[in-house]
């Protein structure tokens, strides 16, 4: 008898089945997909610490990785990836890509050969949502493989995040009437009192998508209208994503929204969108993709997308957070929506949850508001909460620790020691929302989906400005730069379980951006 090499249990793997849903039989053996294998960095995500980029410290005194810097320091060694090669060709599993750079292993094969690989069970189970494949518990991997192999993407295709956006408006009948109660984003530019004289040339933002589509004739139309230049807009697809628009009732409200607000605000910056499949492999790929992007090189990455830290695997946060912490070595800031759902972020087990990956510590988490205006002034913003399925995200992290830089800051009576989130806020509340045009009709959005564009625009401008990257905010924010106008607090409202209140709090962060203040305070 041949003894089986010995197998380990892969730390962070444990998956949990879906509420709900109901197993509908085996997935056949000869069923084929794609599994991306994420390999270990030749030195600890900490090494990127390096000349005061995750410090306190601004912009101009920043010394930023390069790409290929940061490949050299962080990717996968060349011996790693022979061991997962190997590997996969003794299972019979083609490599597809071996990427360093991305410190990933995209493997190809059918379902018999990966539940052999990595010791699962795959079925097939029905759900609200749709049929997906699915497993439940630990994947193994060959002991020799153990602390090679960090995570295993793909053997489950659930539905991972929802779309963080929410319609007012359903027709064209009402459209006459959005004037009075919602913004057009170069209006809520002069609102927040965005630079002027800038318009992100020269900038290019990435845009996180994992679902819908856009058209042209829609990007023609609407920014033809708002008297602005149609932005260049590239599509980049990431496991076999692509662009696919097909009615104003699908993801393709979320598509527009973050593309016509993010270019709204910054016309001229160049325009790439990331499209992958909702799962949390698609996800991964999609910011790895972007953020090691050396053709179209983002300085700022939206991110509209995400869902409650229950609903993840160890493994799968534990990635996005290393890739957003690569993202602060380059100079690539992070927006970040914090979810739609109230304090409870969807859940309903009674208890505070908070939206990932807004709580990455190196994410900036986006919540929302209720904003009046006046013409170009607030005459109120209050906490965007309509209700728990209609109120901004926010609370505090089970999963990260307390950052640094929020080590000042004190937390509601009760709450975990952990990562607060959100950082920042704006305009959020579907009926103060944005005016923007989805497969042919104009409606309103809101929801903290378009405050990541928002701020992501806001970015653009300040780098164009700088004319260097203001990279990771969060260390600034919280530092030096605390409670000096930056922002306009927000001070009234709730999300169900946390209040607003006087300086950062977990409804609104900071507040609603002050951006003449944040471009003064940022090239100082």
């Amino acid at each position: 008898m041949v003894n089986q090499p010995k197998r380990v249990p892969l730390r962070g793997s444990e998956k949990a089945q879906l509420k709900d849903a109901q197993a509908v039989g085996p997935v056949p053996d000869d069923e084929r997909f794609e599994v991306t294998v994420r390999l270990r960095a030749m030195q600890d995500i900490g090494a990127l610490n390096v000349n005061h980029v995750m410090e306190d410290a601004a912009p101009g005194s920043r010394r930023y990785l390069t790409r290929a810097e940061l490949a050299q320091r962080q990717g996968a060694s060349s011996q790693d990836l022979a061991k997962v090669t190997a590997f996969a060709q003794q299972h019979g599993l083609a490599v597809v890509e071996a990427d360093a750079q991305r410190r990933s292993v995209v493997l190809s094969g059918n379902a018999r050969a990966f539940s052999q690989a990595f010791g699962v069970t795959l079925q097939h189970y029905e759900h609200e949502e749709g049929i997906f494949r699915g497993r439940e518990g630990t994947i193994t991997v060959p002991a020799e493989l153990d602390g090679i192999i960090e995570g295993v993407f793909g053997l489950d295709d659930r539905p991972q995040a929802r779309p963080h956006y929410q319609r007012r408006l359903k027709d064209a009948v009402a459209a006459h009437a959005m004037a009075s109660g919602s913004f057009t984003p170069p209006q809520l530019a002069e609102v927040y009192r965005f630079p002027t004289g800038l318009d992100g040339a020269g900038e290019c933002i990435g845009i996180i998508e994992l679902g819908g589509g856009y058209r042209t004739t829609d990007l023609k139309a609407y920014f033809t209208g708002l008297g602005l230049p149609v932005p260049s807009v590239k599509t980049v697809s990431v496991d076999h994503g692509r662009n696919h628009p097909s009615n104003a009732n699908s993801a393709d409200g979320e598509v527009m929204l973050d593309i016509e607000v993010a270019a709204a605000i910054a016309p001229k910056a160049r325009i790439v969108v990331y499209f992958a499949p909702n799962t949390d492999q698609g996800f991964l790929d999609a910011v790895t993709k972007a953020v090691h992007d050396s053709t179209n090189q983002p300085s700022v990455i939206s991110i509209s997308w995400g869902s409650a830290e229950s609903a993840w695997t160890s493994q799968a946060m534990t990635a996005l957070d290393q890739a957003f912490q690569a993202a602060a070595a380059v100079g690539v800031t992070v927006c970040v929506a914090a979810g739609d759902n109230g304090s409870a972020d969807g859940v309903t087990d009674g208890q505070n949850h908070v939206d990932f990956p807004a709580s990455s510590p190196y994410a900036l988490g986006c919540g929302g508001t209720r904003l009046v205006a006046s013409g170009a002034s607030i005459t109120s913003e209050t906490v965007w909460n309509e209700g728990p399925n209609g109120a901004t995200g926010g609370g505090i992290s089970v999963t990260f620790p307390k950052p640094a830089y929020q080590q000042a800051i004190a937390f509601p009576q009760g709450a975990s020691n952990g990562r607060g989130v959100p950082d920042v806020a704006g305009d959020a509340d579907p009926g103060t929302g944005y005016q923007v045009r989805v497969d042919g009709q104009a409606m309103v959005i809101g929801g903290t989906s378009a405050v990541a564009p928002l701020y992501a625009g806001l970015v653009a401008l300040l780098n164009q400005k700088i004319g260097k990257p203001v990279g990771y905010l969060n260390p600034i924010l919280y530092g030096s730069q605390a409670g000096k106008g930056l922002f306009t607090d927000v001070t009234q409202g709730n999300n169900g379980a946390y209040s607003a209140g006087n300086g950062w709090d977990a409804c609104t962060g900071w507040g609603s951006p002050v951006g003449a203040a944040m471009e003064s305070a940022l090239s100082s």
